[in-house]
């Protein structure tokens, strides 16, 4: 239980503060179905665990390879990474990183069973993908293509799988409200890149933030949240989803000083609220849509 506990190395290399952001698509789709009239709780648990699983294994994974590469010195801003600081070795690491994933291997065994050997092939993409993000020979996301990586993986890929799991089908209106989520969970990894812009440019990372530049980040930022918030209403108003949806738009005014900040601020402390904030708007626009689809 210890290693459980809030503060614990291992919850701390889990990035709790963003882990709400794998559960997001998820509400999304459970709510897309329930709608439906064809919501299965065992659906449900199946895609929350072996989402879940799959970006806390991808979390350990980059604190992993991170560290082997140098990134993450000493002058980082930001929460501690295990791995660098000396506090889990990279042995451990690796090993809780394919524990981690086999508990996503299991929820994918059991999404079989009810959906289909489709399951399989996305499991594996995503895994394959996870440990690609910084590692390997060649990682992308040192390349600038982790926000593509991650607007694809837990928003596009996360939001229609977990509605498909439901009765093997994928209506329009999960694409559709994909795309926000997509957004926003872009819209947190940008917030993390803005704020490790000066240290990742200095070790060599070439994150989308390092090659746009400040100035272009914020513009980038900017245009993942309000443009969430335009396709929600967009799709609500053309009844292209559920009208109910557009209550979600309620939670606009939250994400207007989240925007302010990262265009006023370069300081760590701010941009590490930001980053948490974004997480906490994706979550309450998620869970929003999702009782808005199942009215």
């Amino acid at each position: 239980m210890a290693l459980l506990a809030v503060g614990s190395p291992w919850v701390q290399a889990a990035r709790p503060a963003t882990l709400w952001a794998a559960m997001a698509p998820v509400l999304v789709a459970a709510g897309l179905a329930s709608g439906d009239g064809v919501f299965r709780w065992d659906a449900f648990l199946g895609a929350a665990i072996g989402s879940m699983a799959i970006q806390i294994a991808t979390n350990f994974a980059n604190d992993a390879s991170d560290a082997k590469r140098g990134v993450d010195t000493e002058d980082r801003i930001g929460p501690t990474r295990m791995v660098a600081s000396g506090v889990i070795s990279e042995r451990q690491m690796w090993r809780a990183t394919f524990l981690t994933f086999g508990v996503a291997a299991l929820a994918g065994i059991w999404l079989v069973t009810i959906a289909g050997w489709v399951i399989v092939i996305v499991g594996m993409t995503s895994i394959i993908a996870g440990l690609g993000y910084v590692g390997g020979p060649r990682p992308y996301g040192y390349r600038g293509l982790g926000e593509l990586f991650v607007f694809i993986f837990f928003g596009i890929v996360a939001t229609v799988v977990s509605r498909f799991v439901h009765d093997q089908t994928i209506p329009l209106d999960a694409w559709l409200l994909a795309i926000p989520m997509g957004f926003l969970v872009t819209a947190i990894l940008v917030a993390n890149n803005i704020r490790d812009i000066e240290t990742d440019r200095a070790t060599g990372k070439r994150t989308l933030a390092v090659i746009l530049g400040r100035p272009g980040t914020r513009r980038l930022y900017a245009a993942l949240v309000y443009g969430a918030f335009a396709a929600i209403t967009v799709f609500g108003t053309f009844r292209l989803t559920p009208l109910a949806t557009l209550i979600a738009v309620f939670w606009f005014p939250w994400a207007v000083p989240l925007v302010r900040t990262v265009n006023n601020e370069t300081a760590g402390p701010p941009l590490i609220g930001v980053l948490k904030g974004t997480a906490r708007l994706q979550l309450l626009v998620a869970f929003s849509l999702a009782l808005g689809a199942s009215a």
